[in-house]
């Protein structure tokens, strides 16, 4: 694991997004297509916007995944990450091969489609963030380390919850989904290259425990520790709690 410290996040953004082009380019270069996996949420929204104006990028040779979405959540609600994709990086791109999970639809099938489409290959590169309490995609602590099913059902805790409500996707915790599909730990791992983008203050004590402290479920992000090639992209005030000395 790599990490990378920049002043604000700004400049976060616009690095993680030319460091994803350059990553899709040479993919597309070697094996005629990328696979990318793309997260949500808040935290990426300075950088979808600065990678969807990248140019140079033969989005039409990209296969899109994603690496979670509520249980019961149809895809025209605020939050939902289809929508959320759909608004900021295939409606933007053209990206034309994409495999959304829909959250109104029968969970065992959507993980069964998903998962017979993501074993063919591997990930060429993963965007993700990590979340206040140290979840990697909707892999609360404890998470599950050691399942190598590409995608599982997760129960969503209390932390993860009332964080969607402070970003204001949805108005009390009680209307916050309790499960949600995510891609796993180990098959995150899996991924050639991994981008995770974590700006903001409020993830600094996430940002200081997963990756100064033990590696384990109880700080799921920890588990980027373990990959060769994933690179933590950090701004002033989401590291501030690190020794940087």
């Amino acid at each position: 694991m790599i990490i990378r410290v920049f002043d604000d996040n700004n400049s976060l953004a616009g690095a993680a997004a030319s460091q994803a082009a350059a990553a899709i380019r040479t993919a597309i270069a070697l094996r005629g297509r990328a696979r990318i996996v793309a997260a949500t949420g808040a935290s990426q929204f300075a950088f979808l916007e600065e990678l969807t104006a990248v140019p140079s990028v033969d989005w039409k040779r990209v296969e899109l995944f994603h690496l979670d979405e509520y249980i019961g959540l149809p895809m025209n609600q605020p939050a939902s990450f289809c929508k959320y994709l759909q608004e900021r990086l295939i409606g933007k791109t053209g990206i034309t091969n994409c495999h959304l999970m829909k959250g109104d639809a029968n969970p065992a099938e959507v993980i069964q489609l998903t998962t017979e489409a993501i074993l063919q290959s591997p990930i060429d590169v993963a965007f993700v963030g990590i979340g206040e309490n140290g979840h990697l995609a909707f892999n609360d602590p404890p998470a599950d380390f050691q399942t190598e099913d590409p995608y599982i059902i997760v129960s969503l805790d209390e932390a993860c919850r009332r964080q969607q409500v402070a970003e204001g996707w949805f108005r009390t915790i009680e209307d916050v989904p309790r499960q949600a599909i995510t891609m796993s730990i180990q098959q995150i791992l899996r991924s050639r290259t991994i981008l995770c983008i974590v700006p903001e203050t409020r993830k600094a004590e996430a940002v200081r425990r997963c990756f100064t402290g033990e590696i384990g479920p109880l700080a799921p992000a920890s588990a980027l520790r373990l990959h060769a090639q994933a690179f933590v992209m950090l701004d002033s005030e989401s590291s501030r709690l690190l020794d940087r000395s």
